[in-house]
């Protein structure tokens, strides 16, 4: 193979915390800090950029502490509108608003015992911040449409990929929820500053897709490498992980060069519409929901199920993707 290919390594070497793949150094204290803060039944706030692993964080939070047993449910606060994101939280009584027509359990409820995980919180509408504070406190809420008041415990991993001080300073964030909510921080560094990760995590994508039948990668070559080191990751691991898998789809040889990237990657402007790492993985995604709801009529918990997602993430795709 040529000098300028950069062949697999083999032993790759990676340290795999709780589902959180690294051999970053900086990453040491995130995992003690997780270690610590499991057991202590306390909410924490998991600060970090878009796509740097914020979930996976609450999700190893959840898996070593006392509540491993019980659900962990996450929702993102800034997919939904403000009416169906109280609907998710709180659940609702049949008859509360159009399209109610049966009782549904809220993410607080189905969680009671377990986590709930409320990422980019800094987006949650003021009124609703209201009611998080209520179950803070005193562990009670009620349901949209409801007069019986439902008792919860659960505990609260939240995250934001901004400062919610700046959020409590523009008024858009309640300063009395700040605190409850930040009652030990976590802040998990972006890809650009985990030093040995974008090489290893190349390699441990290229894996992944492999061992899907995505393709067949055998190297990748020396100016691709050097431009994957260079980029400064802005969607951060997520946006590695679309970029490998654009590699295997658009790739015609088992080596990985430039011309297989998307556009960003060669120095060039993407298009403003959509970006071009993102395309082929959002088409599937679209197409595969599309099959699951068509074959259960519509019926978003069975497509749910059939596609492995909660009905509440299936909601949050339906908007990403203007399918809802």
């Amino acid at each position: 193979m040529s000098p300028d290919i950069i062949r697999h390594p083999g032993n790759l070497r990676l340290q795999a915390f709780q589902g959180i793949v690294t051999r970053a150094p900086e990453m040491d204290p995130v995992f003690q800090r997780i270690r610590r803060v499991a057991p202590a039944d306390c909410a924490v706030l998991v600060r970090g950029e878009s796509g740097s692993g914020k979930e996976l964080v609450a999700r190893a939070i959840h898996a070593l502490s006392p509540r491993a047993a019980a659900p962990f449910r996450a929702i993102n606060c800034a997919t939904l509108s403000p009416t169906l994101l109280e609907s998710e939280l709180f659940g609702h009584v049949r008859g509360a608003f159009t399209g109610a027509v049966r009782d549904h359990r809220g993410l607080f409820k189905q969680a009671n015992g377990g986590t709930v995980f409320l990422d980019e919180v800094a987006e949650m509408p003021l009124d609703i911040q209201a009611r998080l504070l209520r179950v803070l406190e005193e562990k009670t809420f009620f349901p949209v449409g409801g007069t019986t008041p439902v008792t919860v415990d659960v505990r609260i991993v939240s995250a934001s990929n901004r400062a919610l001080r700046r959020a409590v300073a523009a008024g858009r964030f309640r300063d009395d929820l700040r605190y409850r909510l930040r009652v030990v921080p976590l802040f998990l560094p972006p890809l650009r500053q985990r030093t040995g990760d974008v090489d290893g995590l190349v390699w441990y994508f290229v894996d992944v897709f492999t061992a899907r039948k995505v393709g067949r990668v055998e190297g990748v070559t020396r100016r691709a490498m050097d431009a994957l080191r260079a980029y400064p990751w802005p969607g951060n691991v997520r946006e590695l992980r679309n970029v490998i898998e654009h590699a295997f789809i658009v790739g015609e040889d088992p080596i990985i060069d430039l011309e297989d990237m998307p556009p960003e990657l060669r120095g060039e402007e993407p298009p403003e519409d959509a970006p071009a790492v993102d395309r082929p993985w959002r088409e599937r995604e679209r197409e595969r929901i599309v099959e699951a709801l068509a074959k259960h009529r519509g019926r978003k918990g069975l497509a749910a199920a059939e596609l492995g997602i909660s009905r509440t993430t299936l909601w949050s795709k339906l908007q990403r993707l203007q399918l809802a």
